[in-house]
């Protein structure tokens, strides 16, 4: 509804500060020429918004105007109340902050929508952690914590792998990410560090960001001194390229097989497995697909693991190591195969 979008972009100047009109139609999915008629009946309507010319204009509230409607729908509250993980929140120790936060916001919501978030409160709780997956040691995450808020350097000692050596660094923590259950500190390596690291001066140095799993810090001391953190850094936005960079530099091996139709879901919620594409066969049970492992190893892992109902076409490279891990399980068991 355009009223909506008229609330939305009010907020935003309110929030974000200056937005050009591009800015505006891209977050609000409408045209440019769209938010500049909505501008103009905001102006009309006496909100005090102006445009500032120029390469690094944009529209803007007036200073010190600020509006006390917030125009909450109780959908996007209950979306409020859902975008969050009780185990990250209480690895952050703010779990009560965010019981207050609710209490207040439910009471300032209209007494028609507090049933319904209640009811959603009540019935839907999101878990991050997952049914498997580990609770790891993060031992010094309230020390990254304290110097991510404070802009204070950390000395750090850090276990890249198992049974690699540890090294002693200190970074400029600029950021936590969280992955279900898993924290990460984004940092900047500090610049004597990150030179004496590549061997160039920190004018020719191309990154000195890094991403540390907070579970593999095995000694964390937070130092008196300060650092100036990037105006221009986005946690999200270098996250998000991060992970891309990350998930491209992994080794793909394809593959061809015939698997039970059962398994598609199953290899489909894998993480080293991606079903690329698949046809039907003659028996109705059973397709043909295209699959992308990590690895020729975890190839084979992974067929093993399902036993009967996969079956390699091709490369003949794993269907042969599927057949020798197989043989050797027969013998584990004290039969042995002669082949014909």
């Amino acid at each position: 509804m355009r009223a909506d979008r008229l609330l939305s972009i009010l907020l935003f100047l309110q929030n974000k500060g200056k937005q050009t009109a591009k800015e505006l139609a891209q977050k609000l999915e409408v045209s440019e020429r769209t938010i500049l008629r909505d501008m103009e009946d905001l102006s009309s309507a006496g909100i005090p918004v102006y445009a500032e010319r120029g390469s690094s204009g944009g529209w803007k509230l007036s200073e010190g105007y600020r509006t006390t409607l917030t125009g909450l729908k109780g959908e996007e509250i209950q979306a409020l109340l859902l975008n969050h993980s009780s185990t990250l929140l209480q690895d952050l120790g703010i779990t009560n902050n965010l019981e207050a936060a609710f209490q207040k916001l439910l009471a300032a919501t209209p007494t028609t929508l507090q049933k319904d978030i209640e009811l959603v409160r009540a019935r839907i709780h999101v878990d991050g952690a997952g049914w498997f997956q580990s609770k790891e040691s993060i031992t010094y995450l309230s020390v990254v914590q304290e110097a991510v808020w404070e802009e204070k350097k950390l000395l750090i000692e850090y276990q890249k792998g198992q049974g690699q050596e540890s090294r002693k660094r200190v970074v400029q923590p600029l950021g936590l990410v969280a992955m279900r259950s898993i924290w990460y500190m984004v940092a900047r390596v500090d610049t004597e560090e990150a030179e004496l690291e590549s061997g160039h001066k920190e004018s020719e140095l191309d990154d000195t960001l890094r991403s540390y799993r907070i579970s593999r810090i095995i000694h964390a001391e937070k130092l008196d001194e300060n650092f100036q953190r990037p105006v221009s850094f986005n946690l999200e936005e270098y996250w998000e390229v991060s992970t891309k960079q990350f998930k491209a530099a992994i080794p793909r091996y394809p593959a061809r097989v015939v698997m039970n139709k059962k398994l598609l879901n199953r290899l489909q919620k894998k993480v080293f497995v991606e079903v690329l594409g698949y046809t039907e066969t003659e028996d109705d049970q059973w397709i043909e697909a295209e699959l992308l492992f990590n690895t020729l190893d975890s190839a084979c892992e992974i067929i093993l693991g399902h036993g009967q109902l996969i079956k390699v076409i091709a490369p003949d490279e794993l269907k042969q190591a599927v057949i020798s891990e197989a043989e050797k399980l027969l013998e584990l068991y004290g039969y042995k195969n002669k082949r014909g």
